[in-house]
């Protein structure tokens, strides 16, 4: 790193006698202590930035706030009744805006009508931290969130996406009357676009595929042919109902596959395949084995 001169030293003071605006104090470089700081301030001041809007998602619309608070924290130095009130404050948005957030989307999907109360929240949490009694033990606590959490998130799953249910059973009840569709084992349909020749993967086997999905309503969600490179799997690390037909096709087979949601990701959603949804496959067993 360079050295800075007097000279610099005294040009950057006179060019930096100045405020960033009416929150910001204003910069008065008289040694080289003070321009040494300043220089530290400028090289944090950027990641700063970046870590008060992206990692804690504070709008920038709001930043004269943002700097207040700051002021009020640097100048707070070590005393220990503002910093535990300062934790308090901190602690208590990430529960507000990521924790409660992260849990409502489990329970509650996509509907953001419903909510967990706060209230009880913050009352049980709030004892917790005091030591103090709670109305249930630890331990009460984790059966009953284990049993009622997934009863909630069944009846939230089923009131949001249960008519994929419906649609799905309707198409494959439709499906099955085509000509040359065949039922496996779960379900699952298929019919043969091209017989092949070649072994059967057991589950355990590594295999090449190309592969297209589809939801019912014919929209492609992922294919390997887009990518023009088929892909490389174990036959039983994959949803249950590829694993179901893939132990039935014979290596250079062509087959559409129709896999009822209970053996696809059944109420599992993912960005692209909501909860219940039957699925459509074109899958090609290109070979079995390492390439």
């Amino acid at each position: 790193m360079k050295k800075l001169t007097f000279a610099a030293v005294a040009a950057v003071s006179a060019a930096m006698l100045v405020s960033c605006g009416n929150s910001t104090p204003k910069a008065n470089l008289k040694s080289e202590i003070d321009t040494v700081s300043y220089a530290m301030g400028v090289m944090q001041g950027q990641s700063l930035k970046e870590y008060m809007t992206r990692g804690m998602g504070v709008d920038t619309a709001y930043v004269d706030e943002f700097i207040k608070g700051l002021n009020v924290g640097v100048n707070a130095g070590d005393d220990k009744k503002k910093s535990a009130y300062y934790a308090g404050v901190q602690i208590g948005q990430q529960i507000s805006n990521q924790m409660v957030k992260a849990i409502n989307h489990d329970l509650f999907g996509d509907d953001s009508t419903k909510s967990v109360s706060m209230k009880n929240l913050m009352a049980a949490l709030i004892c917790g931290v005091k030591g103090e009694k709670t109305i249930m033990t630890a331990e009460q606590a984790q059966m009953v969130w284990q049993a009622k959490s997934q009863a909630i998130k069944a009846m939230s799953m089923e009131q949001q996406y249960g008519k994929n249910k419906a649609e799905g059973a309707k198409f494959m009840a439709e499906y099955a009357k085509k000509p040359g569709v065949k039922k496996l084992d779960g379900g699952v349909l298929y019919r043969v676009i091209k017989e092949g020749k070649g072994e059967m993967p057991k589950d355990t086997s590594l295999v090449r595929v190309h592969y297209e999905g589809k939801t019912v309503d014919g929209k492609v969600f992922d294919s390997s042919y887009e990518r023009k490179e088929p892909v490389q799997l174990r036959a039983n690390q994959v949803i249950p109902g590829w694993t179901t037909a893939l132990t039935h096709m014979p290596v250079g087979s062509t087959w559409e596959v129709v896999i009822p949601y209970d053996k696809a990701y059944g109420d599992r959603e993912t960005p692209q395949i909501k909860p219940f949804s039957t699925l459509i496959f074109k899958i090609e067993l290109v070979g079995v084995g390492r390439k």
